[in-house]
């Protein structure tokens, strides 16, 4: 298995390389160079199987022969043996039509666990083998950040850098990120919004000699191994009910479209989905182009669901270069434009192609509100605020099909206390590992929007830069 990148002037890479590397050199974002795809009776084959043995039967095709399997499945059984379900995400019947995928059982409560245990995992066993020490950067709007730091807290190849938008996260979230005492972490405050959060870390990448001489690495979704992880819930849920004798639809809440594309790339190696549902907040870019066929930026605007509070979905570049035909130049040119304007849009023939798997819907604040509201009083189950957009998303797709439908749960009520407690009367309580996050003490580092300072600050803490390159 080998990758190219998005923009296509990154040659061919090994599962190691893109690991490590993050982000491609040229700007884009790495891709399988051709889709691995499920043989026949290999979904059959999975039916009742643990997660963690579905996991290895997904993700190997994709190491390529960079990890051995049982190495990989040794790997697999640390990443996830700190879930706290014994399924690791189990599904949960809402209705007769709508199942939640529940992805917050983590150490950190979120879905991004899922693959940054993992992750954690890859780094040091690559890192060991290679005798190599990395720089971590990436940018978060809540959840991302403090499942990375979890994952690479006191790794001794790995100093993290995680920058998150100042007073737009929730403070369990903050918290989660501030007040972790390990000495290869740092959270920054970047005094602005999570799109010029993603812009900065996107730049450091961009910054040759920077990125060489730190060894950067990356844990936000750009990472492919991030995208290799997801994809496996997507195959287990569907399995569960079914598959591949039944086809399932998804319904997904996203700002950076990682998530859902984890899907669409489930659904190229053969998994039977038929409609991806992507549920958006406010920051309805998504939803917008999803209905228009146009991607255009509008300023962000701050939400219960802050993980959504975006307007530049990085991952949505993975998906417009299989819609352009794998052309890199072409993506280029489309990246360009909309750097430059703010917009860009697809030719009918395109969108129509695009049509057929995916829709959105745009759920805002009232709307999340009521959702959490009345899945409460209906089924017990207390949904997190970006679990309740998946619902409604979910909600208003049965209509139009009769297919059953996956919501994805992608966070603990706990995480959100204040509007889901208005809107249940019911105060959720972090579990027993995290009841102590607000008397923890935190270390608050806050920064401008300014490439060159968040830089110094790298530059200054990271290890490899005091000890040379190795």
């Amino acid at each position: 298995m080998n990758y190219i990148s998005t923009r296509g002037q990154a040659g061919v890479r090994s599962f190691e390389d893109v690991l490590l590397a993050g982000l491609a050199p040229d700007g884009g974002l790495f891709v399988p160079e051709v889709w691995p795809s499920f043989a026949p009776g290999f979904l059959e084959s999975l039916a009742g199987r643990p997660y963690e043995e579905v996991a290895v039967e997904v993700m190997l095709p994709f190491l390529g022969d960079s990890i051995s399997r049982e190495e990989f499945a040794g790997l697999v059984r640390n990443a996830y043996s700190r879930f706290a379900h014994r399924a690791v995400t189990p599904l949960i019947q809402l209705d007769q039509k709508t199942w939640l995928l529940e992805l917050f059982h983590g150490p950190t409560l979120a879905f991004k666990d899922v693959a940054l245990q993992l992750l954690g995992q890859l780094f040091d066993h690559i890192l060991a083998k290679r005798g190599a020490r990395i720089t971590v950067v990436g940018a978060t709007s809540g959840d991302t950040g403090s499942a990375a730091i979890e994952a690479c807290r006191d790794r001794d190849a790995v100093d993290i850098f995680i920058l998150y938008p100042a007073g737009r996260t929730s403070d369990v979230q903050r918290k989660q990120m501030t007040t972790v005492p390990s000495a290869n972490v740092h959270a920054i405050a970047i005094e602005g919004n999570f799109d010029d959060c993603q812009a900065l870390v996107k730049a450091m990448f961009g910054d040759a000699d920077f990125r060489e001489t730190l060894a950067l690495a990356a844990v936000n979704s750009i990472n492919w191994a991030r995208i290799m992880a997801q994809i496996v819930y997507y195959v287990a849920a569907a399995v569960a009910l079914g598959a591949p004798h039944r086809k399932v639809a998804f319904a997904v809440p996203t700002g950076n479209f990682g998530n859902v594309y984890a899907a669409y790339a489930a659904k190229r190696m053969g998994l039977p989905i038929e409609r991806l549902i992507v549920g958006t907040n406010s920051n309805d870019i998504l939803a917008r182009f999803f209905a228009t066929s146009e991607m255009r930026k509008e300023t962000v605007v701050p939400t219960y669901s802050p993980s959504m509070d975006i307007q530049v979905s990085s991952n949505f570049e993975r998906l417009l270069f299989e819609l352009l035909g794998r052309d890199g130049s072409a993506v280029e040119a489309k990246l360009a434009e909309f750097q430059a304007t703010g917009a860009f849009g697809v030719t009918p023939s395109v969108f129509a192609e695009v049509s057929s798997l995916f829709t959105g819907t745009a759920v805002d604040d009232a709307a999340t509100k009521a959702t959490i509201a009345q899945t409460y009083a209906k089924t017990g189950n207390v949904l997190d605020p970006h679990s309740a957009v998946a619902v409604q998303a979910a909600a208003r797709a049965k209509e139009s099909h009769d297919t059953a439908i996956v919501a994805l749960a992608c966070a603990h009520a706990a995480k959100f206390p204040e509007v889901v407690t208005e809107a249940t009367g019911v105060h959720p309580a972090l579990p027993p590992h995290m009841a102590d996050l607000f008397e923890r003490p935190e270390r608050i580092v806050t920064l401008p929007n300014d490439l060159a300072t968040v830089q110094n600050y790298v530059r200054t803490h990271a290890r490899i830069g005091k000890e040379g390159k190795n």
